[in-house]
């Protein structure tokens, strides 16, 4: 659904919005570089956060691990890992900033909603409203085989697990009215007659008996971001999230065809279709010129998919042990192997991988590519790379054009990764009128321009974003 006449822009007044990402547990990030600093020392996350705070960014994100990835029962040992509990990290970061929104990944599926409420709005109240929740869900034994119930949730299954999780933590946020504590010392009681009421929930996963111990923050709730591509992901999101994580962003087609299908499912649930910010997570390359920008992602790609790297990437595909190989030489000449999903790697094989492995060979014969260059070229596509100028434009015509609400950046080296964007292509936004010039707000949800809490809300004369 390509929309090209520059007189046809429906959003001329949208502003892109964007976010960093602490990956934590991964293999894009370079840890080889002289530059890279350390992935776990507090100085990293505070310097890439204080970075992100004067680009006026909207959120610093934090990934989150239960386990760390591993290949055939061995620890992946190229993977940078480094993912200290991510409230705990939040909450020193609240300290050390004043408007950036803070967000926490914390799984639905191995925690109890009575506890995890209970710390995102401690966060939310130590933050002065700028927390969220990115709620994940697990579906695999491999990552329940770190608790003491074990298991593994049907698809289908995590999100009802997640929607009740969600529908119980805002219960337990709603807990307590905005005016229940006295304002004067001398009331005639510390809380109002009725100001902090008991949770009381049954249901299929869920039995909780509770009076809230934490007030309501200056936002309400912590906003709630998710990140889930399947049909039940998108009508999850529309039914419960303020903001999705997605990966949709580096094709404006296909960006554009996932946004109005979130808008078509908001529609169904009776919400308006401005109600879900929509941030595709990307990697963003600059360079002075085009031709420089593009020399520099071939070193960061070369950098991120080392040979044994490729060699492991491969070896997903093929369902082989192809750490012997040469990862400069030819594609291994067998077939692949199919095999039923372990969780190896803390990915999952592909649903056909006869196929891949076919045009990986016709694409690498092709082009002369060795398997370590088909590995980069065919493997996940990544990003944005231009000059600053380029990718204004684009990034502009991407808002404007309701593609995308912004995007959530993952740097390629920590902790300087984001200067380039902050020094270079913010002033290149803000020039275009698509980007702040200063925090508006004080809470996550201002910057977002959100509405208010779903449970706040009645069913008529709902408040308008701001």
């Amino acid at each position: 659904m390509t929309r090209t006449d520059p007189l046809d822009v429906p959003r001329p007044d949208a502003q892109l919005h964007l976010g960093v990402f602490f990956q934590g547990v991964n293999h894009w990030t370079i840890w080889s570089d002289q530059a890279s600093g350390s992935q776990i020392d507090p100085a990293s996350y505070r310097r890439v956060a204080q970075s992100a705070e004067r680009g006026l960014f909207d959120a610093f994100f934090l990934g989150e691990g239960l386990r760390l990835r591993e290949v055939d029962g061995r620890i992946h040992d190229l993977d940078i890992a480094g993912r200290p509990d991510a409230i705990t990290q939040l909450a020193a970061l609240a300290a050390v900033t004043e408007r950036i929104g803070l967000v926490s990944t914390s799984n639905t599926t191995f925690n109890e909603p009575a506890d995890l409420a209970r710390r995102l709005s401690g966060l939310d109240l130590l933050s002065e409203g700028r927390a969220g929740w990115n709620v994940v869900t697990t579906d695999n034994a491999w990552t329940g085989a770190n608790f003491r119930r074990g298991g593994y949730l049907d698809h289908a299954d995590r999100y009802r697990r997640a929607e009740e999780f969600l529908t119980v933590a805002r219960a337990i946020w709603d807990g307590w009215d905005d005016r229940a504590v006295s304002a004067s010392s001398g009331a005639p009681a510390w809380a109002a007659p009725g100001g902090v009421r008991q949770v009381r929930h049954q249901g299929t996963q869920f039995d909780v008996n509770l009076v809230p111990t934490l007030p309501r923050s200056a936002q309400g709730h912590p906003v709630i971001f998710q990140a889930g591509d399947s049909g039940e992901g998108r009508d999850f999101a529309a039914r419960n999230a303020d903001v999705i994580f997605s990966a949709h962003g580096n094709d404006f087609d296909d960006a554009l065809t996932f946004a109005d299908d979130l808008r078509r499912r908001l529609r169904a649930v009776g919400r308006p279709d401005d109600d879900l910010r929509i941030l595709p997570g990307t990697e963003i390359i600059i360079g002075a010129t085009e031709e420089e920008a593009l020399e520099k992602k071939r070193w960061i790609r070369l950098q991120q998919v080392t040979p044994a790297t490729a060699l492991g990437i491969a070896g997903l595909l093929w369902g082989l042990d192809l750490s012997d190989r040469d990862a400069d030489g030819p594609l291994p000449e067998e077939d692949p192997v199919v095999a039923e999903n372990d969780g190896s790697f803390g990915a999952r094989r592909v649903a056909d991988p006869r196929a891949v492995v076919a045009e990986w060979r016709e694409k690498a014969q092709a082009h002369g590519w060795s398997l370590r260059e088909t590995v980069i070229a065919l493997g996940p596509q990544r990003g944005h790379v231009g000059t600053p100028a380029g990718l204004a434009d684009k990034f502009a015509h991407y808002v404007r054009h309701g593609a995308v609400d912004g995007f959530n950046i993952t740097p390629y080296l920590i902790p300087d990764g984001l200067d380039d964007i902050v020094d270079l292509l913010v002033p290149a936004l803000q020039e275009r009128g698509v980007y702040r010039t200063e925090y508006t707000g004080t809470t996550l949800r201002d910057h977002l321009g959100l509405r208010e809490p779903l449970t706040h809300r009645s069913t008529t004369g709902r408040r308008q974003a701001g």
